[in-house]
């Protein structure tokens, strides 16, 4: 399992949502967290994922624990682009 943790940035890497970026908001327990895109910025609705589903980038955004679509937005913003 890798290490997770609250506003780290993931890839999918299965389902129909393959490939595209999300957020960790929560941590269920040791094999789920819940992601966010959210949808309006990534295509990536709010749901419960297997950890070994994603893929975690080194990147995070600071954002507290069941943060909002919007706060994680506004947060995403804050990033400097590639």
């Amino acid at each position: 399992m890798p290490a997770v943790d609250i506003g780290q940035i993931c890839v999918k890497t299965r389902g129909h949502e393959k490939g595209k970026r999300c957020i960790i908001v929560d941590i269920v327990d040791r094999s789920y967290v819940l992601v966010t895109g959210p949808r309006s910025v990534t295509g990536v609705k709010r749901r419960r994922v297997n950890v070994g589903h994603l893929q975690v980038l080194d990147e995070s955004v600071n954002i507290p624990r069941q943060a909002s679509d919007d706060d994680v937005a506004k947060a995403l913003k804050t990033l400097p682009t590639k």
